[in-house]
């Protein structure tokens, strides 16, 4: 029986994420709230939101360190 390793890049994170299919904050674990297209952390206040309007996916993750 072998190990096989399990990891996600931070692009395939984002992209669960902006889907639905994560609930969890990329910064501090927390579950996030979903609202009007913005995806925020009530407990460390970190959002993502998607551009609209462009030809793929584009996402804006804004956090300030501190």
């Amino acid at each position: 029986m072998s190990i096989t390793a399990f990891h996600r890049t931070l692009e395939q994170e984002l992209q669960a994420l902006v889907r639905g299919v994560s609930l969890e904050c990329l910064v501090c674990g927390e579950f996030v709230l979903h609202a009007g297209g913005l995806i925020t952390c009530p407990e460390c206040k970190s959002s993502l939101r998607s551009e609209a309007g462009s030809a793929g996916t584009q996402l804006q993750f804004g956090t300030q360190a501190g």
